[in-house]
C-alpha cells in the first residue's frame, strides 16, 4: 500500500512540477505582450494582466507543494541542527502538524472562496469566473496535504532511496 501511495505522489509531483513550470513560462511570455501592446502599440489589452495573475497564483500554490515535497523550501535549521535526536524528532513532528493545520486551513477557506465566487464574472477576462481563477489555491493546498501525509508516513523524499517509476 505504501509503495502505491509513494508512486502516486511521484506522479502527482511530476505533474505539479510541469504545471508550475509551464505557468511560470506562460507568465513570463504574457507580461511582455501586455507591455508591448500598451507602450508600443498604444493599445492596452485587457487579458494579459489577469492571465499573468492566474499563472502567478498557480505557480505559487502548486510550486509550493512541489518545493515542500522536494525539501527545497526555505528552512532555517540552525537551531534544530544543534538539538539532540529527540529534539529534532519533536521539531519535525511539530512542523508536520503545523503544516497539516495550515494546509487544511487554506484548503477549507479557499474552497469556500471558490464556491462563493463561482458565478462572479471577471470583467477583464470573461472566459473564467472569479471562483475558477482561485482554483489553484485549494488544488495546491490539497497537493501539499497529500505530500505532508506522505512525509509523515514515509519520511522526507530527500531521505528515501531513489526508485524509478515502473521498477519494483
Amino acid at each position: 500500500m505504501g509503495r502505491i501511495y509513494i508512486s502516486a505522489m511521484d506522479i502527482l509531483y511530476l505533474i505539479a512540477m510541469w504545471v508550475s513550470g509551464l505557468t511560470l513560462l506562460v507568465m513570463t511570455l504574457i507580461i511582455p505582450v501586455g507591455i508591448f501592446a500598451r507602450y508600443v502599440l498604444n493599445s492596452a489589452l485587457s487579458w494579459p494582466e489577469p492571465v499573468a495573475i492566474i499563472c502567478m497564483v498557480t505557480f505559487t500554490f502548486v510550486g509550493a507543494a512541489v518545493s515542500y515535497r522536494a525539501c527545497s523550501h526555505i528552512a532555517v535549521s540552525m537551531v534544530t541542527d544543534r538539538l539532540p535526536e529527540s529534539g529534532k524528532r519533536l521539531c519535525s513532528f511539530l512542523t508536520n502538524m503545523l503544516m497539516l493545520l495550515i494546509s487544511g486551513f487554506i484548503l477549507y477557506y479557499s474552497t469556500q472562496l471558490c464556491i462563493e465566487l463561482w458565478e462572479q464574472p471577471v470583467a477583464e477576462f470573461p472566459v473564467l469566473t472569479a471562483g475558477e481563477t482561485y482554483l489553484p489555491l485549494p488544488i495546491g493546498s490539497l497537493i501539499t496535504l497529500l505530500f505532508i501525509v506522505e512525509r509523515i508516513c514515509f519520511g522526507p523524499q530527500d531521505k528515501r532511496p531513489v526508485v524509478m517509476l515502473g521498477s519494483a
